[in-house]
């Protein structure tokens, strides 16, 4: 990449269209959107999240897209390869305007080494989940999944909340960023341990973290003084995992629950070896890629171990999807596995009802748009008490980076009538402009990830990798806007296959009926692919909902 076409990019806001129709503009904003500097981690190397997550392949792709998007007509359909636009074909109206596929490989050829390879050769780029189907939202866009998370073990656990509680965790980046305010929402005290201090720095200034701390001894007072007085508070420690959770074991402090969501997936490009600074790490990992991964590997093992002596001492751990304990148990770790991923943990039970992140995006760029769905969902979902909660909790403290948005997990049904009220508020001019619908690739039916999603199924099915294919495809026959198929998000290369929708609410007659098909049969998928593994929720909730499903077992 050429620093001299970078310019700083940002969606553009209100109802001008640049593009031909409104799915090609959502998709033109969206893009932009990812890389606004609010939104995106490294927004100059096209890097939205994850470690390297790319919202484009280089920035001559960028341009190429960009350019193709404002071309293109009602009845075609654009093809992005990793990336890289490569063909614009004539459809229909009813068709996708873009299709994405982002870092698939040959399953024998799928490793970060030959993925590496290819991206040396400027052949692929990696996409994580959002990052390449252009619908990050930001930090916020885990945030309701890790307050969940944490407050179902308060429920679990401890007896119904997270009151003089405290919990250990790592990673402070675009999505592992939400952690702290997640552990404060649901009441308990966190300590989030980030090696790059800027940003520690981005998420106290954006209020997503309380107070940012240089030293362990200061850290431990703040948690001990304010886990002591049930006062909640959460706290940056500018410092690396690998050497303060063994720290902090060797002085004997056990915290109340201990995970993770640094970006161990990759090893090169994520993860940082203890020992480094940011800006050594930079210089070995071009320098030197081979020691840089080998520091790696016996940093996680360090790291993923002290976890495991958490685990015996009594604390509650979980792998919360970063592929922790796969890349420990590479580099020798022969216990990692002993501690569950968060999704059998606590997240399946809702999967078989088709709930998952469900987010939407205020193409206007006026907040008082997401202020209004805001308002509808206390109306219209009150007696879910805890989706009420989340939405007050989130008015109130969740700032918006780039275009206004909102996240909830909503369900089977709930999806589809939520996308109905939004489509008849922009009909009817009470919100300014088309809202974008999509959600994460974490979802019921839309992912394969033995490491995660995935994890320890009924019926053993974790690796079997039809059934994102098959969302995708569904998604797309549907009437979804765009439609993505990844490889390795959050796991990284090898380890997961993943499908993403989005669609535009833009207030027509047309869209209402895309709408219902897609918010419909997405998360219907979903339940779909839990009553086939056998469980009994999702063949009830099935029956009672009248999916239809050739071969359940009654």
């Amino acid at each position: 990449m050429q620093d001299m076409k970078y310019k700083p990019v940002k969606a553009a806001r209100g109802t001008k269209l640049t593009c031909k129709g409104w799915p090609q503009e959502a998709a033109f904003r969206m893009i932009n959107n990812n890389l606004d500097p609010e939104v995106a981690e490294k927004p100059k190397e096209l890097i939205v999240y994850g470690g390297s997550g790319k919202a484009a392949r280089n920035w001559d792709c960028y341009h190429a897209i960009v350019k193709s998007l404002k071309s293109l007509n009602d009845d075609e359909t654009l093809l992005v390869q990793s990336g890289k636009p490569v063909g614009i074909f004539r459809t229909h109206d009813y068709a996708p305007r873009v299709l994405i596929a982002n870092s698939n490989i040959v399953p024998k050829w799928a490793t970060w080494e030959k993925f590496r390879q290819y991206d040396k050769l400027g052949l692929i780029m990696f996409g994580q989940m959002t990052a390449g189907s252009w619908i990050y939202i930001g930090t916020q866009g885990i945030l309701q999944g890790t307050y969940e998370t944490f407050a179902a073990i308060g429920e679990k656990n401890f007896g119904g909340d997270l009151e003089g509680r405290w919990i250990l965790t790592g990673g402070m980046g675009g999505m592992s960023g939400a952690q702290p305010m997640a552990g404060t929402m649901a009441g308990a005290s966190i300590l989030c341990i980030e090696v790059d201090e800027a940003r520690i720095n981005r998420r106290v200034k954006m209020g997503y973290c309380d107070v940012k701390v240089k030293t362990l001894d200061k850290a431990l007072k703040l948690i001990k003084e304010h886990t002591k007085n049930k006062e909640p508070i959460s706290i940056g420690l500018v410092g690396n995992c690998a050497e303060m959770f063994p720290e902090i074991f060797r002085r004997g402090i056990i915290p109340d629950i201990v995970t993770d969501q640094t970006s161990a997936h990759d090893e090169l490009n994520g993860y940082i070896p203890e020992g480094l600074t940011v800006t050594e790490a930079d210089r070995l990992r071009k320098k030197n890629p081979r020691e840089y991964i080998d520091r790696a590997y016996e940093s996680m093992v360090k790291h993923c171990g002290a976890m495991v002596k958490f685990l015996r001492a009594g604390s509650i751990v979980f792998d919360y999807g970063n592929n922790l304990r796969g890349q420990a148990e590479k580099g020798g770790l022969k216990e990692a596995f002993e501690f569950p991923g968060f999704v059998p943990a606590y997240i399946r039970p809702l999967f078989c009802e088709g709930k998952g992140p469900f987010r939407w995006v205020a193409l206007s760029g006026d907040p008082a748009d997401i202020h209004v769905t805001d308002d509808v969902i206390l109306k219209e979902f009150k007696e879910n008490k805890s989706l009420c909660r989340w939405i007050k909790m989130a008015h109130d403290k969740v700032p918006f980076q780039g275009l206004p948005s909102r996240i909830c997990w909503l369900g089977y049904g709930e999806r589809a009538k939520f996308g109905d009220i939004i489509n008849n508020l922009v009909k009817k001019g009470k919100i300014g402009a088309p809202i974008v619908i999509g959600r994460d690739h974490l979802d019921c039916g839309s992912v394969a990830s033995p490491y995660r999603e995935t994890e320890d199924m009924k019926d053993g099915s974790d690796a079997i990798a039809d059934w994102p294919l098959l969302n995708g495809l569904l998604n797309a026959v549907s009437g979804a806007s765009w439609v993505s198929i990844h490889h390795g998000g959050g796991v990284g290369m090898g380890n997961a296959i993943h499908a993403g929708m989005v669609i535009v609410a833009d207030g027509s007659k047309m869209m209402a009926d895309r709408l219902n098909r897609v918010l419909t049969n997405d998360p219907g998928s979903g339940v779909v692919r839990h009553a086939d593994a056998g469980y009994k929720d999702a063949i009830k909730f099935a029956r009672n909902h009248k999916i239809k499903i050739p071969m359940v077992k009654k």
